[in-house]
């Protein structure tokens, strides 16, 4: 069963890098089986079509504005992901929801979709995430660890 672990964003717009550095603080404090693999998908569209239509499980990172208190992490599953990024999203996840639903066309499609969303307190030009961010990163990386291994992966912690 393969698992992608998708960080999606922008670093040059603050809070918006938010699903990057999640993946980077992932690889950074687990060690993770073969079968998952973990991507930074940055602001990226269509390239990212062949590695979610290989995965069996896509867990998405990013930065989700929905009007909660900065840092919050929210969970959307399967269905409800593609219309949580297109109602409460930022301009690149238009293109991920264009890449689910082409994955949904040829077929492809995973057999699980995740979103871990972080509300972002801040999504204007600079690099670095608010310390709210921060702790949200802090959130999710534990909350996407614990669904890897609800998923039957090995996930250990690194010394």
């Amino acid at each position: 069963m393969k698992t992608v672990v998708m960080g999606i964003g922008n670093l040059l717009l603050g809070d918006e890098g938010a699903g990057c550095r999640c993946i980077e603080e992932l690889e950074k404090r687990y060690a993770l089986p073969p079968e998952v693999e973990c991507v930074d998908g940055g602001v990226c569209g269509y390239e990212l079509l062949p590695l979610v239509e290989e995965a069996d499980t896509l867990i998405l990172i990013d930065a989700l504005a929905d009007g909660r208190e900065p840092g919050t992490v929210i969970l959307a599953e399967d269905e409800a992901v593609p219309r949580k990024m297109q109602t409460h999203g930022s301009p690149h996840q238009i293109g991920i929801c264009e890449v689910l639903a082409l994955a949904r066309i040829s077929g492809r499609e995973p057999k699980r979709l995740l979103l871990f969303g972080i509300e972002p307190k801040s999504m204007e030009l600079g690099i670095g995430l608010s310390p709210e961010a921060e702790r949200g990163v802090e959130k999710a990386v534990a909350e996407v660890a614990r669904s890897l291994k609800d998923l039957g992966h090995e996930v250990r912690a690194r010394e």
